[in-house]
């Protein structure tokens, strides 16, 4: 079964506007699903995983050019990044074919890099995330928060889905981490996924991991920029402006797919995400992700950030647009309190947008404050 995703028609309007797309993203999240499903009949499929493909290339890349010439999707592409230049000389023999090439990757940084150096001002970048809140069907709206959103698992109704994160950390993780690092103890390494699970919502405090872990400051530093770079977790970063010079400088840490965060912590049930110690901290990094798949999969080029000074006061989540902002404020209640928007009320300029999102009802609150149960916010 294919689901729509909302990010096609962002693709279509790029096809028409750059030589060259690039959609990023996680492993899993679809794309290639989505590619082949909606460029089917205009557009040959390759990737570079397959050793026939990458061997065409290696060999003879003049040849495998002239194969591939026009309207390809070029999948897993950093995996020949020699490929990038060979891409960009086609590319300014036909700078006026858009759409010439749709190429992706699940390797955020190193692709990013490459991506600057030689196609720069020739390229549209894209994300893909797993699928977003509109995009997963009602009755497993509830389940998504601590089960995923992860394509395959949603379209088989969660089936064997401890089985399926259990193999995408051996394989998948392990491919990216080993493809970038040279890590001697793989323990070591999954012991800091497991940490930095048991502490989404958190500020990220590497000292403290290193001294759980037994390995050095810079050693953390570098797994989690692999993590990062793997789409694993995303480090939120602090807001600064005029609102006080006492701020906190380190990032928020949270995970790409509350599913996988979940699993690394052994909740496996409703009960156990809903009663649990984790049951804010997860709902708190699940409506960050949805806030930010609906802002990528729509192109709106938003930037994510939350604010907290030393004292304590808090947002939990900024989305800046252009000139505008939105303060969000996230709370697993379902009974709203006055205190929930007090830091809201004292935050922001009249034409900023400032919401709380929870699990009771809707209702205004003031001139300027939205109260949003979060099912409503998302859809």
């Amino acid at each position: 079964m294919y689901i729509k995703r909302s990010l096609e028609n962002k693709i279509t309007e790029y096809l028409t506007a750059f030589p060259v797309v690039c959609i990023t993203g996680p492993r899993q999240s679809g794309k290639s699903t989505m590619l082949q499903h909606c460029l089917s009949d205009d557009y040959r499929y390759i990737t570079m995983d397959d050793n026939r493909i990458s061997s065409l290339f290696y060999d003879d890349p003049e040849r495998f050019l002239s194969v591939y010439s026009d309207k390809v999707i070029i999948d897993e592409v950093q995996k020949a990044p020699e490929l990038f230049d060979y891409l960009k000389r086609a590319v300014d023999n036909d700078r006026d074919n858009y759409g010439k090439y749709v190429i992706t990757g699940s390797s955020q940084f190193p692709l990013m890099s490459k991506l600057s150096e030689t196609l720069a001002g020739r390229i549209g970048l894209l994300t893909l995330l797993p699928f977003q809140f509109s995009e997963i069907p009602e009755y497993l709206h509830q389940d998504c928060i601590y089960k995923g959103c992860y394509p395959e698992l949603v379209t088989r109704d969660y089936k064997l889905s401890l089985d399926w994160y259990s193999s995408y950390v051996e394989t998948y993780i392990n491919k990216d981490v080993l493809s970038m690092l040279n890590i001697g103890d793989m323990r070591d390494f999954k012991r800091l996924l497991k940490l930095l699970a048991s502490n989404v919502s958190q500020q990220l405090n590497m000292s403290t991991l290193a001294t759980n872990i037994g390995v050095s400051v810079p050693t953390v530093k570098r797994w989690i920029s692999v993590l990062e770079a793997s789409y694993i977790i995303h480090l939120l970063p602090p807001f600064y402006q005029n609102y006080g010079k006492r701020v906190t400088r380190a990032p928020k840490v949270y995970f790409c797919d509350t599913g996988l965060a979940a699993f690394l912590c052994g909740i496996d049930t409703f009960s156990a995400y809903d009663n649990g110690p984790l049951a804010g901290p997860l709902f708190e990094n699940y409506i960050v992700m949805e806030c930010m798949k609906r802002e990528d999969h729509t192109g709106s080029h938003a930037d994510f950030y939350y604010y907290r000074t030393n004292h304590g006061a808090e947002i939990d989540l900024i989305i800046e647009k252009r000139d505008k902002l939105e303060f969000i404020e996230i709370k697993k209640s379902m009974t709203f309190k006055k205190a929930m928007v007090n830091h809201l009320d004292k935050l922001g300029k009249p034409a900023d947008k400032r919401t709380l999102i929870y699990n009771g009802e809707d209702f205004p609150y003031g001139d300027d404050i939205q109260i949003k149960n979060y099912k409503h916010y998302l859809m």
